[in-house]
């Protein structure tokens, strides 16, 4: 009866959704393109900052790499672009602190969340589950100009006289507490908190259209195990998200009363230029507590999505059936819950409990099990694939790589005696820049190069493509495995200059590599941004379904209008990936093709799904 009742519900917003897709033709360019209630065109939206952001954050890491790499050089050529923040041909410390700070913030929030999980949750959770829109357009486009205000407020402050937020990204107390502090700490923090706080609202608002959308708006037969593993990952991506950025919230508000007016919640006995400050009782510990229980989930937040987009493209270019389907929506499950209780893991160096540590160490260990299960599947999808290797695929294929690479350095900084050496070195640089930066960013190139068609109705050049992802490929590694060698060494991280200090001065030519490696890479992603600049307007135009693909998005048509679909949504018989099946005319057979179409391939008893 509830089936039933879902159904009936279904079909009345298909019919009134496709009621208002026919008064949209005429739209105002205005309200089609800028303030638009169309999932579609919001994706596009997230997907365009999300570039933006990822460029300028590259920006930054180059200009702190270069830093790093010639600490001794002249850098008065920088002067024209960063005027007072160069003094006698040398980068201003404080301003190194802030490029640290800023990246961090524009990568793992500006890129990673709002750009990945904003445009691919956007543009296929309708698409793929059968739905006509979001379950509400007007809350959908106010998330994305909630991130925009975000955006600007946040690019406002690497403007500001006393420079941007200089707390790194995790923004710490006393640091971030106290205004007089240093530079960075004064109106550019406080321009930090205001963004972040307009950055949660959006998250939260995008957070809960999704898991509405995804719960009552799947068309008929679309149960929840013959979702894509992509809508899997979406759906808890948006729960993690609202169970934990509200504490990030909580944590900034604090901390904004603790800067304004007086409060003591995470200072105490604080001296400031040799004078007592009248804060007690508080702890900056408590802030790690609420920063790092979103600060762990986050970084799941980032990489379940890329999880999502690569199981479906490597089912899609292999040409078989996603190995262990059941196992990997168990996996993503316990990968969620297991996120949200081992954020202590940051903290084994801040005095707690030996006991305590150890139980958090128990649960950090333990997530490498659903990881694992999902890496296995993975290869097994591979394993004799009929593999076409478009450049999307090659993306998949360095994302399981780099996730591997990345994971296997986690194991050793979830041990807590190991980590108290590797604290704050560049070790752990290396391990999150792997396991979470660049996987992720390969998760949202390989959803770029895949979905494209269905965004732009154009093909990106495929051998562009190529050229792009091996020297991403080469750079991520070239970057960050030599970064771990001398973080074992013990090389702090956001250190201006390590030349004073004689045993680190062995590794100035690594150092070197490192950051030429670092800026090679951050030049060649311009062939990205060419390529799809290009493809939007003159690229070869695609297909219905280039890659001959089962999800529902492939049999909207090739530009689909809003609503998606002209006529009657779609009903879905089977699951996602029926590739290569024994007896099929074609090596895939659609969702929305029933058994009785295909008799010659159908299971025992296949029918009955019907």
């Amino acid at each position: 009866m509830a089936n039933t009742n879902i159904t009936a519900d279904t079909d009345v917003h298909a019919a009134h959704a496709h009621h208002e897709h026919d008064e949209h033709h005429d739209e105002h360019w205005l309200f089609k393109y800028i303030f638009s209630q169309d999932h579609k065109m919001i994706a596009k939206q997230f997907l365009i900052m999300g570039i933006f952001w990822a460029f300028l954050g590259g920006a930054l890491s180059s200009l702190f790499r270069i830093q790093l790499g010639w600490p001794e050089a002249s850098f008065s050529w920088l002067e024209p672009i960063l005027g007072q923040w160069v003094e006698g041909g040398k980068l201003n410390p404080e301003f190194f602190l802030a490029l640290v700070t800023m990246h961090g913030t524009i990568m793992v929030f500006f890129v990673l969340t709002a750009g990945l999980s904003g445009t691919f949750s956007n543009f296929l959770i309708p698409l793929q589950i059968g739905a006509r829109d979001m379950a509400s357009g007007f809350m959908n486009m106010l998330s994305f100009w909630f991130f925009f205000l975000s955006s600007i407020i946040m690019f406002v402050s690497l403007f500001l006289q006393t420079g941007p937020a200089a707390a790194g990204w995790t923004i710490y107390p006393p640091l971030s507490a106290l205004p007089q502090a240093m530079p960075g700490s004064g109106a550019g923090m406080t321009y930090w908190l205001v963004a972040m706080a307009l950055f949660i609202i959006s998250q939260l608002l995008g957070g809960v259209n999704y898991i509405t959308t995804v719960i009552n708006l799947r068309t008929r037969g679309m149960s929840m195990t013959k979702m894509p593993l992509t809508i899997w990952a979406f759906f808890l991506t948006a729960v993690l998200g609202l169970l934990s950025f509200p504490v990030l919230f909580a944590a900034a508000l604090l901390l904004i009363f603790d800067r304004s007016f007086g409060t003591s919640f995470y200072l105490s006995d604080i001296y400031v230029a040799g004078q007592a400050l009248p804060n007690t009782g508080g702890s900056p510990i408590l802030f790690q507590h609420l920063f790092w229980f979103l600060g762990h989930p986050e970084v799941y937040i980032v990489i379940l999505p890329a999880m999502g987009l690569v199981s479906e493209v490597l089912a899609t270019n292999a040409r078989k059936p996603i190995f262990g389907y059941r196992a990997m929506i168990g996996s993503i499950f316990g990968i969620a819950v297991l996120s949200l209780v081992v954020w202590a893991h940051h903290m084994f160096v801040s005095g707690m409990n030996p006991f305590l540590g150890s139980v958090f160490m128990f649960l950090t260990l333990i997530i490498a099990v659903p990881s694992a299960v999902k890496v296995f599947n993975w290869l097994a999808t591979l394993w004799r694939g009929n593999i076409v290797f478009t450049t999307a695929m090659l993306y998949a294929i360095g994302f399981v790589s780099i996730f591997i690479s990345g994971g296997l350095t986690g194991i050793l900084l979830g041990n807590s005696a190991v980590d108290i050496q590797l604290h704050n070195t560049y070790f752990v640089v290396a391990h999150f820049h792997l396991v979470m930066g660049s996987a992720a960013f390969f998760g949202m190139f390989c959803g770029v190069y895949h979905w494209f068609p269905k965004m732009f109705g154009r093909m990106m050049d495929e051998k562009l493509g190529y050229v792009h992802f091996w020297l991403t490929f080469l750079g991520v590694y070239l970057v960050f495995i030599p970064m771990h060698y001398v973080g074992i060494a013990g090389f702090p991280r956001r250190y201006y200059s390590f030349t004073a200090f004689e045993t680190f001065s062995q590794f100035a030519d690594l150092n070197m590599f490192i950051s030429a490696a670092a800026i090679l890479a951050f030049l060649g992603q311009f062939i990205f941004l060419f390529n799809f600049i290009y493809s939007i307007y003159r690229g070869r135009r695609a297909s219905m379904n280039p890659w001959h693909s089962n999800t529902l998005e492939w049999t909207t048509p090739v530009n689909p209008g809003h609503g998606n679909w002209p006529g009657e949504i779609p009903a879905v018989y089977r699951w996602p990936y029926d590739y290569s099946k024994p007896g099929a005319a074609e090596d895939f057979i659609p969702q929305n093709v029933p058994f009785s179409q295909t008799e010659s391939s159908n299971l025992p008893n296949e029918r009955d799904f019907e």
